[in-house]
Order: structure tokens, then C-alpha cells, then sequence
């Protein structure tokens, strides 16, 4: 053995104890560590001819490395619905990388890792109040599993012509209904093949409003004279958590022959709280679903997982079968996730989901879920109360879309945006809304208290009074 590794086996004790006194250091004081910053790295190109050891490494990355290191997954980072890792996830995720295992098969494959892939799953379906006729897994988020479900629709699509688009490529137009799709989907149909301009554009309901408009979608199925498509409908849009009306769409199911993809990505979590879960009535009755975990469900980054109704698993393994790899049997006969997702070697993603949803159940997500919308009201009418700004749209949930009040103002918005966020007090995102420019905070974390909010306001109005 190497001597650095062996000196390393021998000190690993101490190694972890340093490396976990790091991380305490970094979460301690997560609320006074800036949310953004302006540093760049001193890139050293040259690699150590002997290496340094793992305490060598440790401290370059303390003097060269933790310094860049923004508070992401602290209270007040409300850019990109970006949720911080609970207690028990940290667990999770600190055992997965030491157990190292790579979940595949259920059984007779080295281990029983994807038992607790599946496990999770059922917790989570459990959770969502969602029936087990889905099956699903963990990919790294929200684009994968945008990506694995459409790429089953795009199979099914293919069926309805008696054709294999996995086998032998798309050869037929695929029809893809939608009104606010999530930048993740277009993507996704792009690295599909399918093309990311070949989508038809749903009207969305008249107002302030981003769901689909019921009879302008009932107005392009009928166009398609019976022809089957694909609908892409959200679960909580990205600027203003709007839903899409499923309960409606369940209904065009009994008269039309469709693929319906659901996008929750964080909107699906609404099904936690008895106050919100009234948006994901019937949601149920799509054909699959999109969630990120390292969203509303608080673990680290790169956690997200795809459901699909069981009764499609042909069409799943017809798309991502591992064809030639005939020792791993008859692939609807012996599970394997190589044959139903993109990946091939994939971690343990479901540990730290496990961990959390069994440290604090039920009650603990409802808990984060409630505590996030009624942060998210208060910071809205917090600034309602301020003169210098104005709300975009109205709040439904956890996002606050706002901007500066007045449209002479509206060319004051990139520099007021920026210069808060270089603050480093907190992070928010820019968007476009109803062809205004605006501002978009996400609360999603756990941590995040009123007391942030005061902060964040108080900071708010004198970077305007700077301007």
C-alpha cells in the first residue's frame, strides 16, 4: 500500500474527528457566513508529485478553499427553491459516502441497498398521501427526473403507433401539450431527442395567473383529432407556486388518450400540509411525477426522484434496459434499477431521505412545509408595507414574487438585485413576470426564522435608498 494511504488507515480516527469539527465550525455559524461573494480561486494547476495526505489537504482546503464557501444552506439563501440539509440527512448522507454502496438490484446483486432505495419511496409515497401503484427511485434531481419520465412517455408515445423509439429512434411527430413548463422539461426534451421547441404552448388562465387554461388545452387536444400526446403540467411554478388543475385534467383523461407528466418538483410537497394539499387533488391519476428532495424535504444536494405509474414498467425498461448485459437476467423478472433509470453506477441518494423522513416523520414536514408558507406571507406583507416595493403576483405557497414599486423604477431592478446580493445577508433570484422585471425569494429552509425576515427588510430598504 501506498505509504500517504497507509499513514492515512492508520489516522483515520483523527481524520474524521478534524473533518466533522470543520463542518460543526461551518453549520455553528452559518447565519453570520455571507450568502454570496466576489472571491475567485488562486487555481494551483500542479498536482502533488507524493500528495499531501488527508490532514494536508484538509488544511489547503481550509485556507484556500472554505473561505469561498457561501451559506447555501443557510436561513436566509431564498435563490433557486434551494432547501438546507436537516440533522439527520447529514447522517445519512456521511454514511452513504462511507458505505459506499452502489443500489441496483433487489437481491443477488452484493447487497440489499436498493431495498432501501424502495423503502424510501414507499416512505415517501406515504408522505405525499400518494397510492402504491407508482413506483419510483432517486436520480440527482429535478432534471433527471424530468428526464427519466418523459423519456418513458416518449416510449409510450411510440407504442401508440406500434413503434420503439428506444430501439429505433424517433420517427414519429411527438404532439407535447403544456403551459408553464420548468426549464428542466425543456431541457429534458432536447437531450431526448424530441426537440426543445417542439412543444405546443398552452394558454394559461386569464389573470395573474401561470396554470393551464383548462379550455384552451381541451381547444388543442381536440385539434390533434384523436391523435395521443404528451401533457407537462406543474405542481408549483417557478415564479409563483402556481398548480395546474388536476382534478379538471382527470377528467379530460376519461376522454382522451394522453401521457400525463406532472412536474411537483417542490410543489408536490403541498400534499404534506391539510391546509395546501387541496392543489394536488388528483394528482393521483397522472402517469408520473418529478420531486427534488434536496428542495422542501431539506437534504443535501444531489437528491431528487422520478414516479411512475407500475402498470408503464415495460415501457421503463424498454427505454433504460441494460441490454447487454445478459447475466442480469430476464429485466421484468429480476429488478434491477440499470434497466428503469439513465444511470448505471449511482449511490446510496436515498440514505439521507431515510434518515430525515424517520427522524422526524409526519408531524416534523408538516411542520417545515407550514412554517415556510407563513414565512413567506409575512415576508410578503412585509414588504407591502414598505413604499418601495410591490408584489407580482399573490402568494400561494412559498414563493414571493415582487419588485421595485413603480415602473420608473423598473430599470433599477438588476442593480438593486445585485447589490443586495452582494450583501452577502441574502441571496434571491431575478425573473421576468407578465414582462416586468422582478425579484424571486424561495422558503424552503428549515432554519429560516422571522427574525430573518426582519434582517432581510431592513437591508432591502437601505440598498433602495442607496440606489
Amino acid at each position: 500500500m501506498n505509504s500517504i494511504l497507509q499513514q492515512d488507515l492508520n489516522d483515520f480516527s483523527n481524520i474524521l474527528e478534524q473533518t466533522k469539527q470543520k463542518g460543526i465550525d461551518f453549520l455553528n455559524n452559518i447565519e453570520s457566513i455571507p450568502t454570496s461573494n466576489s472571491y475567485s480561486i488562486d487555481s494551483q494547476k500542479e498536482l502533488n508529485q507524493l500528495g499531501l495526505g488527508s490532514l494536508g489537504a484538509l488544511e489547503e482546503f481550509n485556507q484556500r478553499l472554505a473561505p469561498l464557501m457561501v451559506a447555501l444552506p443557510g436561513p436566509r439563501y431564498w435563490g433557486f427553491v434551494t432547501g438546507g440539509s436537516t440533522p439527520a440527512s447529514i447522517v445519512g448522507d456521511w454514511l452513504t459516502a462511507i458505505y459506499d454502496q452502489n443500489p441496483q438490484a433487489f437481491r443477488n446483486q452484493g447487497g440489499v441497498s436498493a431495498l432501501i432505495e424502495a423503502e424510501t419511496i414507499n416512505l415517501l409515497l406515504e408522505l405525499l398521501d400518494l397510492p402504491d401503484d407508482f413506483t419510483g427511485g432517486f436520480v440527482t434531481g429535478a432534471t433527471m427526473s424530468n428526464f427519466t419520465n418523459l423519456g418513458v412517455a416518449r416510449q409510450w408515445f411510440g407504442a401508440q403507433f406500434g413503434k420503439d423509439f428506444a430501439k429505433n429512434g424517433i420517427s414519429e411527430t411527438i404532439n407535447i401539450l403544456t403551459a408553464t413548463p420548468h426549464s428542466s422539461s425543456i431541457k429534458s426534451l432536447s437531450m431526448l431527442g424530441v426537440g426543445s421547441q417542439n412543444y405546443t404552448l398552452i394558454k394559461t388562465i386569464e389573470g395573474n395567473r401561470e396554470a393551464i387554461d383548462i379550455s384552451d388545452l381541451e381547444k388543442n387536444i381536440e385539434s390533434l383529432n384523436g391523435k395521443p400526446f404528451i401533457l407537462i403540467s406543474s405542481a408549483g411554478t417557478v415564479n409563483t407556486a402556481d398548480f395546474d388543475d388536476f382534478e379538471a385534467i382527470s377528467e379530460l383523461r376519461k376522454k382522451y388518450k394522453f401521457w400525463w407528466h406532472i412536474d411537483a418538483a417542490f410543489g408536490g410537497f403541498a400534499a404534506v400540509s391539510e391546509k395546501y394539499k387541496h392543489l394536488v387533488k388528483g394528482w393521483e391519476n397522472a402517469d408520473s411525477i418529478t420531486i427534488d428532495c434536496h428542495k422542501w424535504l431539506n437534504v443535501p444536494y444531489e437528491s431528487a426522484f422520478y414516479l411512475i405509474k407500475k402498470e408503464h414498467i415495460h415501457l421503463q425498461v424498454e427505454t433504460f434496459q441494460n441490454s447487454n448485459a445478459p447475466y442480469l437476467g430476464n429485466p421484468l423478472e429480476n429488478f434491477n434499477y440499470l434497466n428503469v433509470l439513465p444511470e448505471n453506477s449511482r449511490r446510496l441518494r436515498a440514505l439521507p431521505a431515510w434518515f430525515s423522513l424517520k427522524a422526524y416523520g409526519k408531524e416534523g414536514y408538516k411542520d417545515i412545509i407550514e412554517n415556510s408558507t407563513s414565512l413567506a406571507l409575512h415576508f410578503a406583507n412585509a414588504l407591502i408595507e414598505q413604499e418601495y416595493f410591490e408584489l407580482l403576483a399573490p402568494i400561494r405557497l412559498n414563493n414571493v414574487c415582487f419588485t421595485l414599486k413603480g415602473n420608473e423604477n423598473q430599470d433599477k431592478v438588476t442593480q438593486f438585485l445585485t447589490q443586495l446580493n452582494d450583501g452577502g445577508k441574502v441571496f434571491m433570484t431575478p425573473t421576468v413576470y407578465q414582462n416586468r422585471k422582478g425579484i424571486r425569494a424561495s422558503f424552503v429552509n428549515w432554519r429560516t426564522s422571522e427574525q430573518d425576515i426582519r434582517i432581510v427588510i431592513q437591508e432591502m430598504v437601505e440598498v433602495f435608498q442607496e440606489l
